[in-house]
């Protein structure tokens, strides 16, 4: 790459078995020439499946979307649980008295819609600025609230012996392994998660994808044809278009009002704010003023 050019953009890796998330940004660092990578959901080192990487400036967005629904495929296995709640753990419990499918698939769906979940110790939810994985290897148990998930749907199908497939559509923060285990605690038997793929992430699929180990081998044009505008990132958003004079105010930090540019959006409403010719420049929210309803910018991603 050309020196001094920084690399921007979305990167979707399919993320292959036995590496952390932590793991993949480190590699895509090397490969893409910047200390400037983050993700925006960690993936289990068992897992594999839909990564969203952001490169360069487009790490800047990391904090604003973590609402974005999830879409996962796991084998759920009945009849034990572990530590980890992941066929990865030191055994617990076992139990060979495990219910009929059509009692499991009942059982399993009524976890669809709100629910209570105990974030698991094997997590990176950091307690007290510490990560839970981080203790639970040391030994160490803290107490956890139950948080509020949604499961938008759940599919469950039996596959063999103990095993099924569940098909779950979610929100951000759901852990998938918890949910095994729950389903398998409500049966009796126990439960545990054995295999797990991340199928979407947003509007980002498997359809997206790029596998990390093609990389090594492309050239550095190959590998910044795969990087999505930032832009994408917020395709879900409606978009807003700026005459020069209310873009420059706005890059400026002022406050655009709704009435001068026509516009009507709700109070709170993100927005993909854009110049003239529809080029994205900054992610907006709309906010109440004394004068009425206005746009402001609350991140910038040109600059």
């Amino acid at each position: 790459m050309k020196e001094n050019f920084e690399p921007c953009g979305v990167l979707v890796i399919d993320k292959p078995r036995g590496m952390t998330s932590h793991d993949v940004v480190g590699r895509v660092r090397r490969l893409y020439h910047t200390r400037k990578v983050g993700h925006t959901g960690t993936l289990d080192p068992m897992a594999t499946g839909v990564l969203v990487v952001l490169v360069g400036r487009a790490a800047k967005a990391a904090e604003y979307l973590s609402v974005h629904s999830k879409e996962y495929l796991a084998v759920m296995r009945l009849g034990l649980t572990t530590d980890t709640e992941d066929v990865t753990g030191q055994i617990l419990t076992t139990s060979g008295d495990i219910p009929s499918p059509s009692r499991v698939m009942e059982v399993a769906k009524t976890f669809e819609g709100d629910i209570m979940q105990v974030p698991p110790m094997y997590s990176a939810l950091k307690i007290g600025g510490k990560k839970l994985v981080d203790l639970a290897r040391k030994g160490i148990e803290v107490e956890r609230e139950a948080r509020p998930v949604t499961v938008h749907s759940l599919s469950c199908k039996h596959i063999k012996e103990n095993d099924y497939e569940l098909r779950v559509v979610c929100s951000a923060g759901t852990y998938i392994r918890t949910l095994c285990a729950d389903i398998g605690k409500a049966l009796g038997c126990g439960g545990i998660m054995a295999e797990l793929e991340r199928l979407s992430v947003g509007d980002f699929s498997l359809a997206h994808t790029v596998p990390l180990e093609d990389m090594g081998d492309m050239s550095d044009e190959e590998r910044l044809s795969y990087l999505l505008p930032i832009e994408s990132l917020f395709d879900g958003l409606p978009a807003v278009g700026l005459p020069a004079f209310y873009e420059r105010l706005c890059r400026s930090g002022c406050e655009i009002y709704q009435k001068k540019i026509g516009t009507e959006h709700k109070i709170g409403t993100r927005v993909r704010i854009c110049d003239a010719s529809g080029r994205f420049f900054a992610l907006g929210e709309i906010r109440e003023y004394e004068e009425g309803t206005a746009i402001k910018a609350i991140k910038q991603f040109d600059i």
